[in-house]
């Protein structure tokens, strides 16, 4: 039910002009944060709590584009015309730092809206854990 109304509202708000143009990419770092924030590490401890509520938080707010498994191939991205980074490839976020997955988580990049103040600090630095461990579940 949700997916048809955001593909919806998207396609409506990108035909408005109101978003920006896709970039093809939607984690790399062709366009870094704040220096300070990028290279910050991640001061929030892995616990299984912490990973519960991270991996609810990725099933209701990233999985629709990301995909369960991180792969980026869902049919909302195949819609929405989006390359995503595959975050199941060790190799993908191998060389990104925790801060500037804590940016992109919080601030959203392109199409992907971010998380602002609708989350709070840890559980933006748990999503970070989260999705580090994407890529070792292969």
């Amino acid at each position: 039910m949700l997916k048809p109304l955001l593909l919806l509202s998207t396609l409506i708000l990108s035909g408005f002009g109101l978003l920006p143009k896709p970039n093809p990419t939607a984690f790399p770092q062709d366009a870094p944060p704040a220096p300070a924030a990028t290279t910050k590490a991640n001061p929030v401890k892995v616990t299984p709590e912490g990973m519960a509520r991270a991996k609810k938080q990725y099933g209701y707010d990233c999985e629709m584009c990301h995909g369960a498994t991180g792969d980026g191939k869902t049919d909302l991205a195949k819609d929405m015309k989006l390359t995503l980074v595959d975050l199941s490839d060790p190799k993908s976020l191998a060389d990104v730092q925790d801060g500037a997955i804590f940016d992109l988580i919080k601030n959203g990049k392109d199409k992907m809206p971010g998380e602002g103040d609708r989350a709070k600090p840890d559980e933006i630095w748990n999503l970070v854990h989260y999705v580090r461990g994407l890529s070792q579940t292969k």
